[in-house]
């Protein structure tokens, strides 16, 4: 039986990994294991080890590789902490395949553990442009991995740019947009309740009406490559929503390097003006209410790439803040604007005359999941050498296209 492990590290991991599980647990001949680590085994960032067990899954191992700090050198010795851990639970489990999400750090140490156990790797998400450390994060993982499922065909041809082998390019769709995809239809009819929303998920702040188009989402992240400036670029950030008073719903930043210095601004902001009854924080929210959000809001203001990503194919109607999603291709949703509350304020005004855009598949269309499941299944991993070699040519020939998928 052929067992393959997918490594989880963050919400947003789990979020963009989902679908390819589930779909793979349909199939006799493949052994599913999940192994969970860093923010993603930690309450203070939500520990989304909870939401996977009550998702149905069994996490076989979890392993703890976060040091307190949230700098750069904390990120790197994070990282050789992860390569400590996995070391161990690779060498116990022996996976014929690993999967690896993104562009985070504890990707970085997957990659690198199973490099050196000779096995092999497969990698989401690959061959994307944007800011920060993460661009750097994303390519170097590529040239470890043996296995390629690029979200479009312009990241496919970057991967393949890279000197990888086309045969082993498969452009599936992101299945993070699977699972937002099957939220917003099957939800979009019905309003979230309020009631509900504000006693289930508890968070800080004041509360209000979740009315489609009456309220902001807000998700903005540390960009490490600019650490020492987040809590300034923080600062113009919530003195433009402080200006608009418009009901928002934030989330607290991830953890990466900088983290610290966003919250700090967070709370001094929250000292400062104490009435603002109209902003509520959460530290995490299952992936079927924050989609529900994102389909709800007015718009979604800040750095994450869910605004760009899964905004993309509903529609939202976002602006992005800085260099974090710098040079990532981006739908007609979004409005790219500087660290400045004037010109934050203004793109937001210019967002929410606008209103819904229609869906853009850039970065799937719903059924990424099961592609990648079955390759993962299929695919002759005899055909595939541990040894990697650079393929020196610039063909397209080879890439297993998908019907539907976007290609932008």
């Amino acid at each position: 039986m052929r067992k393959v492990a997918f490594v989880i590290g963050s919400r947003a991991n789990y979020a963009s990994i989902k679908s390819v599980i589930r779909a793979l647990q349909e199939y006799d001949s493949v052994e599913t294991h999940i192994y969970a680590g860093a923010s993603a085994v930690l309450d203070r960032y939500g520990k989304v080890e909870d939401v996977i067990v009550k998702d149905g899954f069994k996490v076989d191992e979890r392993f703890y590789m976060l040091v307190e700090g949230e700098t750069p050198e904390t990120m790197a010795i994070s990282t050789g902490l992860g390569v400590i851990k996995l070391t161990g639970i690779l060498q116990n489990h022996r996976p014929d395949i690993v999967v690896t999400v993104g562009d985070r750090f504890e990707t970085m140490a997957t990659a690198i553990t199973t490099s050196y156990l000779n096995i092999r790797l497969a990698h989401t998400m690959g061959g994307e442009v944007s800011g920060t450390i993460d661009e750097s994060i994303r390519h170097a993982v590529t040239k470890f991995a043996h296995l390629h499922f690029p979200a479009n065909r312009k990241a496919a041809e970057r991967i393949i740019q890279m000197g990888e082998d086309p045969e082993n390019v498969f452009v599936t769709g992101c299945p993070r947009i699977d699972i937002v995809k099957e939220i917003v239809d099957s939800n979009r009819k019905d309003e979230l309740d309020s009631e509900w929303f504000w006693q289930e998920f508890k968070g800080v702040g004041g509360t209000f009406p979740l009315n489609r188009g009456s309220f902001l989402l807000v998700v903005q992240h540390p960009v490490t490559t600019e650490f020492g400036k987040n809590r300034q670029h923080m600062r113009e950030t919530l003195m433009a929503l402080y200006q608009l008073r418009m009901p928002t719903i934030m989330l607290w930043p991830n953890a990466d390097a900088g983290s610290d210095e966003i919250a700090k601004e967070i709370r001094t902001f929250r000292e400062r003006f104490r009435t603002n009854e109209w902003l509520h924080l959460f530290k995490n929210l299952p992936m079927e209410v924050f989609v529900r959000l994102m389909d709800m809001c007015a718009c979604m203001v800040g750095n994450s790439s869910s605004a760009i990503r899964e905004g993309a194919i509903v529609g939202v109607p976002a602006v992005n803040i800085g260099t974090r999603q710098q040079g990532r291709c981006k739908g007609r949703n979004v409005l790219d604007v500087p660290y400045d509350r004037d010109a934050i304020l203004d793109a937001i005004s210019r967002q929410l005359r606008h209103g819904k855009y229609e869906p853009d598949f850039l970065y799937g269309d719903g059924f990424a999941g099961k592609r990648i499941a079955k390759i993962l299944s299929q695919v002759d991993l005899s055909k595939i050498s541990l040894q990697k070699r650079f393929i020196d040519r610039r063909i397209l020939e080879g890439l297993a296209l998908s019907d539907g998928v976007g290609v932008e």
